[in-house]
């Protein structure tokens, strides 16, 4: 009986070359949007990616893209309530969702930051996936259950990626795996694979762009 929601396969060599050529052929920071208004043209692929403040996402898209500075840290001033797009090649925009959490956050900047999610979401039809990041040591909480709420309703496929795989002691992996998998299984919206990530092993990296370069 094979299991729900299984890890990924890496891609064979030829797809994994294509997409790591893909990556490597420019990628640039194109604009940060703070209204619907200010979204680029619809003319490519879209990919998002949204995870909880400190889930590893601006090192994730770093790893993805191999240039260290591209996505910034959700702390950088100015840039952290702004969906920043990034163009990847001419086929694709890379999406970098602000972190969600809002610790620290004041009051009306939550409730303007979740009123432009949910516009973004619900109203860009190029979007072929969000990627929702999540931290392997963790497993899905209750903060994140509110986004995946959020794509079911907006009818966005979205994808787990499990981040920091190599913090994870292997007596604790299959524990969150199955609490993972159990949390997923509630949501019409998911797609059904997972991706194990570790940016700073290198994990998962080939298998996340051949992803993304396949919903061109």
């Amino acid at each position: 009986m094979s299991l729900p929601f299984p890890a990924a396969e890496e891609p064979d060599p030829q797809v994994a070359e294509d997409a790591r050529r893909l990556f490597a052929g420019g990628t640039d920071f194109l604009k940060g949007v703070v209204a619907m208004d200010g979204l680029p043209p619809s003319d490519r692929a879209e990919v998002c990616f949204a995870g909880r403040s400190n889930v590893g996402k601006s090192s994730l898209i770093n790893a993805l893209t191999g240039r260290k500075g591209l996505a910034r840290a959700s702390n950088t001033p100015g840039r952290t309530q702004e969906i920043n797009f990034f163009t990847l090649g001419e086929s694709h925009y890379l999406v970098d969702l602000p972190g969600y959490g809002y610790a620290n956050a004041p009051l009306p900047v939550v409730e303007k930051w979740q009123r432009l999610l949910k516009q973004y979401l619900s109203g860009r039809a190029n979007l072929r996936r969000a990627f929702v990041l999540i931290d392997a040591r963790h497993g899905v909480k209750a903060v994140d259950q509110e986004i995946l709420t959020l794509l079911d309703k907006s009818a966005v496929t979205f994808q787990v990626v499990l981040t920091k795989t190599d913090k994870v002691k292997e007596k604790d992996r299959a524990r969150i795996l199955t609490q993972v998998r159990e949390a997923l299984a509630k949501h019409p919206a998911a797609y059904p694979e997972i991706v194990l990530t570790s940016s700073e092993k290198g994990d998962g990296i080939p298998t996340l762009r051949a992803i993304v370069a396949s919903l061109a």
